[in-house]
């Protein structure tokens, strides 16, 4: 059986055709699912989607009427997809549950640095023989105040990197992670995290309860002179909202990996475009913000775990199996 892959990058091509060598075919195109390129779909059973693929309504129909029966996306979250009309068009979705937490948790204090040490500054100033200090003051990390908002796996690897630093830790969640308490995490409601915070990090799914969690009226609370990061969904944070406090001069860094409306921009060639996003033409010129293109889970460790996640997924389906990556089972709506 050939399986088609879409929106694969260069670097995940090889590990992709490895790990399905003597399995199944597949063939890794490097174009997006879309309402445009689901056609090219036709008559593969299976086939394997990117975070920023479009499996809307539109998009699952089109790939049902082609054969398609099996989707197994290569990313943890799932927000792009629409759950109820795949189980309604008989489709198996699956998803990859657990990767490397430390390649995102390591990713979110990079940018934290980055911002906080002026490293793009200072980068673009050596290059051009300039090596004046002014402007690139940083703080320490050491005895301020993390706030991590989602202290799940990856929230947990973030935390104990600020536990190295010597931070006091403040957390936000459902459920309080046994591991953070260990480390002298102390769970608050979000209002007193955001007001005390020095760095803000946020680890949370997108889903309803979570759109736009940090909006115009949490962005006022934070300090002046915070970091704010997020790594996990653009969803998560009002982008608009953000640029105007950026505006005003507040906060000492924003580094974002992720991007509410990054669909249709992230992992692709832009640069020869005119790109009519005018928050994010703003956001990328602001001094003090960082913004990187959706590449905090891009390790060796944690493309393989996704590749093997994903292989895994497809034998189950071909075995009849059912595993816990599974989101919807091929059970159509026959009402």
């Amino acid at each position: 059986m050939e399986i088609l892959a879409f929106g694969v990058q260069s670097d995940e091509k090889p590990l992709i055709e490895n790990a399905f060598a003597g399995h199944h075919d597949i063939r890794c195109l490097d174009v997006f699912l879309s309402e445009d390129t689901a056609p090219i779909a036709a008559g593969h059973e299976i086939i394997s989607t990117s975070v920023n693929a479009d499996l809307g309504a539109g998009v699952l129909r089109a790939l049902a009427a082609g054969g398609t029966r099996m989707i197994a996306q290569r990313s943890t979250g799932f927000n792009n997809i629409d759950l109820d009309v795949a189980g309604q068009l008989g489709l198996t979705v699956a998803r990859v549950s657990y990767y490397s937490p430390y390649s995102v948790a390591e990713f979110a204090w990079t940018l934290a640095m980055a911002v906080n040490r002026r490293i793009v500054r200072a980068a673009g100033r050596t290059r051009d023989f300039d090596f004046r200090l002014d402007g690139l003051l940083g703080r320490d990390m050491r005895g301020r105040t993390a706030g991590v908002l989602g202290t799940g796996k990856i929230g947990e690897a973030f935390t104990r990197i600020a536990h190295g630093f010597g931070m006091n830790l403040l957390g936000w969640d459902l459920a309080r992670n046994p591991a953070c308490v260990g480390l002298g995490m102390e769970y608050v409601d979000k209002d007193r995290l955001l007001a005390e915070s020095d760095l803000v990090s946020l680890h949370l799914p997108l889903m309803p309860a979570t759109h736009r969690l940090i909006g115009a009226d949490e962005l006022r609370a934070m300090k002046d002179d915070a970091i704010l990061v997020n790594s996990s969904r653009g969803g998560l944070v009002d982008t608009a909202a953000l640029v105007h406090e950026l505006r005003l001069g507040r906060f000492t860094g924003v580094g974002l990996d992720v991007y509410e409306a990054e669909a249709g921009l992230f992992f692709l060639d832009k640069s020869l475009e005119v790109v009519d996003d005018d928050t994010l033409a703003r956001l990328v010129t602001l001094p003090n913000v960082l913004v990187t293109s959706h590449q905090a889970y891009y390790t060796v460790d944690a493309v393989g775990q996704i590749v093997e996640a994903t292989l895994g997924n497809v034998l189950d389906y071909t075995a009849g199996r059912r595993s816990e990556n599974v989101l919807v089972p091929a059970e159509p709506d026959v009402s």
